[in-house]
């Protein structure tokens, strides 16, 4: 709709200013101002080199979309090399149309050479991050250590599942479903745990403590049955089974912790997953009657005996 008017409007332009004859006195007028770059630029050129450039443009981010469409249907390409490649190419077409767009008009291009030098140290300096993030994206998609659908923990305390990898950031998005965007390099420069990187099952520790005196076979008992009844519980893995540990002698408590192994979509869901079996835990226990202690003290008053 946006191209539609605009075609219309500058033709409606163009109609009525040959009708008035003022369009080859305003052609010549404009031809007449020229700008030194090198050579004599007119506004004249710049505006065909506007409108070339326009077409081209237009004509490189329609071609680049129907490559973006044939990359979207390879299965040999991750998600995120599929993304890479199609920034890539839109950014390198579209470059090569501005190119072209300068060439038609003879302009010699090598008066651009001082401004070519300008933008290297530019991004040798003011465009550091940008470059950088740009060189860590290729190099994330590359190592395919990250990748959409991962979930992963960042150094500053970010955790979120991988929706999208571009060439300068990384679209994360929280369990609260807050989407972030984290530079590229970030991932490069800091730790990042990746929960899914080789494999997406992982085993968790759920402390429990009981009062002193617990029958240790009957608390086992009542928090694998309490494991058993949480859907997150991996099954059908002999190696995997839930277990329970005695880890520690508390002040007040005997401290034991369950061991499980959860399933994919449970990794993903940290707080939800600790939760359940927390809730489970707390509902086998008092089907047992066995007591989860609080610290007490025993407080003794010694009275002094005074003599008259």
């Amino acid at each position: 709709m946006f191209w539609r008017w605009t075609i219309i409007t500058i033709t409606s332009m163009m109609a009525m200013l040959v009708v008035l004859r003022l369009f080859a006195p305003l052609v010549s007028f404009i031809d007449s101002l020229a700008i030194p770059l090198g050579e004599d630029l007119s506004l004249l050129d710049i505006g065909k080199i506007l409108l070339i450039a326009i077409g081209l443009v237009w004509g490189a981010s329609f071609l680049s979309r129907i490559i973006e469409a044939r990359l979207n249907k390879s299965e040999r390409m991750t998600p995120s090399v599929r993304g890479l490649f199609s920034q890539l190419i839109r950014i390198l077409m579209i470059g090569v149309a501005i190119f072209f767009a300068l060439s038609m008009v003879g302009i010699d291009l090598t008066a651009f050479a001082v401004f070519t030098g300008a933008l290297g140290v530019g991004i040798g300096f003011g465009l550091q991050s940008i470059f950088s993030n740009f060189v860590a994206g290729i190099i994330i998609i590359l190592e395919k250590t990250l990748k959409v659908g991962d979930f992963i923990d960042l150094e500053g305390g970010i955790t979120g599942e991988v929706r999208e990898i571009n060439v300068r950031s990384t679209l994360i998005t929280t369990n609260d479903n807050i989407d972030m965007l984290i530079p590229n390099s970030e991932f490069i420069n800091k730790r990042v745990i990746n929960w899914t990187l080789r494999e997406a099952k992982r085993r968790i520790h759920v402390p429990v403590g009981v009062a002193y005196g617990t029958d240790k076979d009957l608390v086992k008992k009542a928090i694998l049955e309490a494991a058993d009844n949480v859907e997150f519980t991996l099954k059908g893995f002999k190696n995997r089974k839930p277990d329970v540990w005695l880890v520690n002698f508390g002040d007040s408590s005997l401290d034991f912790e369950l061991v499980v192994w959860l399933t994919d979509e449970a990794t993903k869901r940290p707080a939800k997953v600790h939760a359940t079996y927390c809730w489970e835990i707390e509902t086998a226990l008092a089907k047992y009657d066995i007591t989860i202690p609080f610290p007490q003290r025993d407080l003794h008053m010694i009275k002094n005996a005074t003599e008259d």
